[in-house]
């Protein structure tokens, strides 16, 4: 099958936004004839059969990314079009009430919406990868937001009860469950230093993805009909590790609130410094090279290595106490 480009798809959809349009105004008036309705709905159809057999031939050496995108945006005009002609025919064979003629044009302007969404369709592997990349790094700011939102627990008991407040003591447990101190966002000066920690792999993971993103990018030209989708399967590979990568940030994120997950941290720093790696390696395959990306790698690399360093030293301290605890109770 011959390769499409996706500005012709566009194109066509112009079309079928057109016969959306004609199809609305014959309601505008008097009731159409029954041979404009069957005009109008075989040269809808007509238009819609071209858009749906350029729309496949735009998937031609498509990735997996880049499929999904079209699909998506693909399906959503052809849903649109059968509610329109669905619409269109039973206004003619049934009552031709006022309430459904009034519901044409939310109807059309909804094809012609997702007609115009087909202008927001990533048109190359190379864009649409680099889009779910962008999804990834989103996801991670969100994290980094979450931990900024963290709040070390008030040292002093003055501040968290007044003249008016009733005392621990006299609470009752129902109290006790509604309480914001037990909502898990207020951290003890240990928890607050992981916080810390994690705020800095976070941020320098982010360094590490956007540069990954702009070195993609840059490499437009790469992107082939003739490479046999070598270079569009390490450019998936790639976008899966970053999935992979978000994954152990949302991980962590998640295991900071109190009672914070040590162990887990710790699994999941050490499967992103794996695909950091695999990462970094996938990248040095392109004929193209990125100083700042291998830059912000050894970044990353330095702040994890930290990260790890000062967990093992704080679960080192919490087994003396608690050795210390139980030789002291014996």
């Amino acid at each position: 099958m011959e390769k499409v480009t996706w500005s012709q798809v566009i194109q066509i959809g112009e079309q079928v936004s057109k016969q959306a349009t004609i199809a609305g105004m014959l309601w505008n008036g008097e009731s159409p004839q029954a041979k404009e309705v069957e005009e109008n709905v075989n040269s809808y159809f007509n238009v819609l059969q071209g858009f749906l057999l350029l729309s496949h031939g735009s998937t031609v050496g498509a990735g997996p990314t880049l499929s999904s995108s079209i699909h998506e945006s693909v399906k959503h005009v052809v849903d649109c079009s059968f509610r329109l002609m669905k619409e269109h025919v039973s206004l003619y064979a049934g009552s031709h009430n006022k309430e459904k003629k009034l519901s044409m044009p939310q109807i059309v302007g909804a094809v012609w919406e997702a007609c115009s969404a087909l202008k927001k369709v990533p048109p190359t592997n190379v864009t649409a990868i680099g889009r779910a990349m962008t999804q990834v790094a989103v996801s991670m700011k969100d994290v980094l937001r979450e931990i900024n939102e963290l709040k070390p627990a008030s040292s002093n008991p003055g501040d968290e009860t007044s003249d008016n407040t009733p005392s621990k003591a006299e609470s009752t447990p129902e109290d006790d469950d509604i309480s914001d101190d037990d909502l898990g966002s207020d951290l003890s000066p240990e928890e607050m230093k992981v916080a810390q920690l994690a705020h800095g792999v976070v941020s320098e993971t982010l360094v590490v993805i956007k540069e990954l993103i702009r070195t993609i990018t840059g490499m437009l030209k790469l992107e082939t009909p003739d490479d046999n989708g070598k270079f569009v399967g390490s450019l998936e590979k790639l976008l899966r590790m970053c999935q992979g990568v978000g994954a152990e940030i949302d991980e962590i994120g998640a295991c900071l609130y109190p009672p914070q997950e040590i162990d887990a941290i710790k699994l999941a720093l050490e499967k992103m410094s794996s695909r950091i790696n695999e990462i970094q390696q996938e990248v040095e395959s392109f004929p193209t090279s990125s100083e700042p990306f291998h830059e912000a790698c050894s970044g990353l690399r330095t702040v994890l290595k930290e990260m790890e360093a000062q967990l093992n030293c704080l679960s080192a301290t919490e087994l003396t106490t608690k050795m210390q605890n139980v030789a002291v109770i014996n």
